[in-house]
């Protein structure tokens, strides 16, 4: 089919279709679109977000099944075909033939892309490699010196994954502050996320009217996306100071701060039905996995808090309650919490 009627056709699968580039869409055309009307007469929404455990599992029993079929002896042999350059030609036929895209993506209501990214992150022994030595710091300074931000190179070079050795430089590359957070500091990063938020919205709604610069009250602090998936890489350039993965933490504080209002909801009789509350609202769900649930919508269980701040009181809570917690499934968690802790909360209540 030709571009626009793709293009048509995916929309009412993927809702951002329109700013995804021409090339990827006559991909998605040809690996996603017939799969998707597939899950739609079942009756199966295409997702996206976190992958959940049964993704997982489906994925590994979809690369097991497709190494048996093919012979090729071995899933980094598959998914990372360029670091084996004598057997390159051998495994791209036995992909082609054997119909790679359509097999890596069986029963996963998904665009094939990411199935397959996931898969790579999956099976990479790359990314399980431990703390970063002296040595291999030095050398991943050598090496981005030499070849700038080619990831793909340095993580060859390296035996790291591409996301991990731009993530590690992005933390060792400057004269990073571990201390509390000055005043200037938290500005930069107040600005900062301020003027992504801003580039953000102008792309996603170009007629909208609506201006970060319309108020000076924190108004803009509330709206639902500034605590969802923010480039935090981009971010910590514009800091300077501090690396990607504080800056995240700092804005989760600041947030959680802001949104509470100062509330005390964690103390006293409030912070016993927040807790009843999350509970219930938990076991409504009945999520097999925590990637099932809609975090965004439990924040509402206990007030107006960012979904991490949630998590985080979720953590605890099956920490300190659950017996063996980490040898249970999540819904024998919730299970668990419902059962035992919830008349406990009620009755001290």
């Amino acid at each position: 089919i030709d571009l626009d009627t793709a293009r048509q056709e995916l929309e009412e699968f993927i809702p951002h279709v329109k700013n995804i580039s021409d090339s990827s869409i006559k991909k998605m055309a040809g690996r996603d679109l017939t799969r998707f009307k597939e899950f739609k007469k079942q009756g199966i929404a295409v997702k996206f977000g976190r992958f959940t455990q049964k993704e997982n599992q489906q994925i590994q029993k979809n690369v097991d099944e497709f190494l048996a079929l093919t012979g090729i002896d071995s899933a980094e042999k598959l998914l990372f075909t360029s670091r084996y350059p004598e057997d390159k030609d051998t495994i791209h036929r036995l992909k082609t033939e054997h119909h790679f895209c359509e097999k890596i993506s069986e029963g996963i209501p998904r665009p094939w892309r990411l199935i397959y990214y996931r898969a790579r992150k999956m099976f990479d022994p790359n990314n399980y490699k431990g703390r970063y030595t002296k040595e291999e710091k030095e050398k991943l300074k050598k090496y981005q010196a030499l070849y700038g931000n080619d990831w793909k190179k340095i993580s060859e070079l390296m035996s790291r994954s591409n996301l991990s050795v731009a993530m590690k430089f992005s933390e060792i590359k400057s004269a990073i502050n571990y201390g509390p957070w000055t005043k200037e500091e938290t500005q930069k990063l107040m600005n900062a996320v301020k003027e992504v938020m801003r580039k953000k919205l102008q792309s996603e709604n170009p007629g909208s009217v609506f201006s970060l610069e319309q108020s000076n009250t924190d108004l803009w602090i509330d709206r639902e996306l500034l605590y969802q998936a923010l480039p935090w890489t981009e971010i910590e350039t514009k800091v300077g100071s501090r690396y990607w993965r504080q800056c995240k933490q700092k804005w989760n504080s600041i947030l959680t701060s802001k949104l509470t209002r100062g509330q005390q909801l964690y103390r006293g009789i409030n912070g016993l039905k927040a807790k009843i509350n999350l509970i219930k609202r938990l076991y409504e769900t009945r999520a097999e996995d925590a990637s099932e649930v809609n975090w965004d919508e439990l924040s509402n269980a206990i007030g107006d808090v960012p979904r991490a701040y949630v998590q985080a009181k979720f953590y605890k809570l099956k920490v300190s309650s659950v017996p063996l917690w980490k040898r249970k499934t999540f819904s024998e968690i919730i299970d668990y919490l419902h059962e035992k802790k919830l008349p406990e909360l009620e009755k001290k209540l």
